[in-house]
């Protein structure tokens, strides 16, 4: 499998996987997920690795965490995304913010607070207490678990500069702890590695995401931080796959063949085949047409694309009046300089998972 890194926008992952002569794609479009009872953590990494970040100096990691050059570039991040999850996902709008890999070994953590998206947004996030010997994440992990395990469900970010010291343990862990979720056990959650810096294994970071438990369920996901193009970003993989955001849409390969028609509702998880030889699928949707590569430097039709459609007869005219059009095809590119660009200035309608039918859920035919 590989995630790509050029996903464009509305969607949040696109992951291709080969298979002879097709190419199997899963992605999903960004969306803000509403969870109730949700409960969100938040873990900096405190190694004396993280020193360098702590300290004076440095460049901003991308746009959305602040321009200019920052003496604490672990700060910005920090404060951003633990600001986000309190406003936007946690159910008590507090954030559970921590230290990690902290004392002796790297064994401990150190405790914030829960801090509400004002506090989280003034708070200095300087180093913490005591720097770490080494870099162990599970410990952090087992803390968000074990503090929030009746929560319906949690989410959970882990900012960090290099590499883990404890990779074997935390896969074991996360192994018993999906089965755990698959049997309903215990209730869903998701975690979030987030690579800071210019030393990051992302190596690491991948084994963790791609981590096969046996199960359906996917625990981990991981991003850097200077390739996140919106906060939204770290919702990624939290897709509720009953979830329609239009009401229909189709994909197309690069000749113009309908690989899949969503004629009954487009979903947030999206899952086809397509040619194995194509560098690009085509989302169609409300009128426009969103291309995204395939393959690195595929040559793509620029920009996104308005779709032609017959004026219709008066027989074909619906009696209820439609919204007003716009006057111009909708432009789906965001301007570069918008730090906090959502994906919903796609024309999509979120249609809430009740209103779907559970025996004919679109997105969930594997046979593509």
């Amino acid at each position: 499998m590989s995630q790509l890194k050029n996903a464009v926008e509305p969607f949040g992952e696109v992951n291709v996987y080969p298979q002879g002569r097709t190419t199997r794609v899963v992605a999903t479009i960004l969306m803000e997920p509403h969870k109730e009872g949700a409960q969100t953590g938040i873990a900096i990494d405190g190694s004396a690795s993280m020193k360098k970040l702590f300290g004076l100096g440095g460049k901003p990691v991308s746009a959305i965490f602040g321009g200019g050059k920052a003496a604490n570039e672990v700060a910005p991040v920090a404060q951003k995304i633990c600001a986000y999850l309190a406003r936007k996902l946690d159910a008590d709008g507090g954030t559970t913010a921590i230290y990690w890999a902290v004392g002796m070994g790297g064994h401990e953590v150190q405790v914030i607070g829960d801090l509400t998206a004002t506090q989280a947004e003034a708070h200095p996030f300087n180093p913490p207490d005591d720097l770490g010997t080494g870099t162990q994440l599970l410990p952090a992990v087992r803390y968000f678990v074990e503090r929030f395990k009746d929560a319906p469900f949690g989410f959970y970010a882990f900012i960090t500069d290099g590499e883990l010291h404890d990779l074997d343990e935390v896969k074991a862990y996360s192994v018993r702890l999906a089965k755990e979720v698959a049997a309903g056990k215990r209730n869903p959650l998701k975690f979030v590695l987030i690579g800071l810096g210019d030393q990051v294994n992302e190596v690491q970071m991948e084994e963790l995401d791609d981590l096969e438990t046996g199960t359906d369920v996917d625990l981990w996901d991981h991003k850097l931080a200077a390739e996140m193009r919106q906060l939204a970003d770290i919702f990624a993989e939290v897709v509720d796959k009953n979830a329609r955001v239009a009401e229909t849409g189709r994909i197309l390969d690069p000749s113009g063949k309908v690989v899949k028609d969503y004629a009954s509702g487009l979903p947030a998880y999206l899952e086809f085949e397509i040619d194995a030889g194509a560098d690009y699928f085509t989302l169609e949707v409300n009128g426009a047409r969103v291309h995204q590569p395939l393959k690195p430097g595929a040559s793509v039709p620029a920009g996104t694309m308005p779709v032609a459609t017959p004026s219709p007869t008066a027989e074909e005219i619906p009696v209820v009046t439609p919204e007003p059009a716009d006057d111009e095809p909708r432009d789906m590119t965001l301007p570069e300089d918008d730090p906090d660009r959502e994906w919903r200035d796609l024309p999509l309608e979120l249609q809430k998972p009740e209103d779907v039918d559970p025996d004919n859920a679109p997105g969930l035919d594997r046979d593509g």
